[in-house]
């Protein structure tokens, strides 16, 4: 069975610091992609962040450049997102996905992941 299970989430102040996770299993972890999407009340889910597992490489949404960091420990099988200098319109759900998108694909794309995780509650108060 697919899992992906998201935690870390909660509530903090503005300029605070948040480590998410996401633990993997039922699949072959190194073959994908693992991305980090997020949705406010009221809009639309938006891409954050991704990495690739077997290549490393990442991309970052504008609004988070410079603040979070995507990393991914293989031998764990987890994702993990850090999220430095937190604004309260970081406030969101915060989803993993995982889908066998390559490099230089549409990342911010929800059809592009497979397998989504049921998300974790990131509330910045200011």
């Amino acid at each position: 069975e697919v899992q992906l299970v998201e935690s870390g989430g909660g509530l903090v102040q503005a300029g605070g610091s948040l480590r998410l996770s996401c633990a993997a299993s039922g699949f072959t972890f190194d073959d994908y992609t693992i991305g980090w999407f997020r949705q406010a009340p009221g809009k639309e889910r938006e891409g954050v962040s991704c990495v690739s597992s077997s290549d490393g490489w990442t991309y970052y949404a504008d609004s988070v450049k410079g603040r979070f960091t995507i990393s991914s420990d293989n031998a764990k099988n987890t994702v993990y997102l850090q999220m430095n200098s937190l604004k309260p319109e970081d406030t969101a759900v915060y989803n993993c996905a995982a889908g066998t998108l390559g490099y230089g694909s549409s990342w911010y794309v929800e059809y592009e992941y497979k397998y989504w995780g049921q998300g974790t509650q990131v509330t910045v108060s200011s």
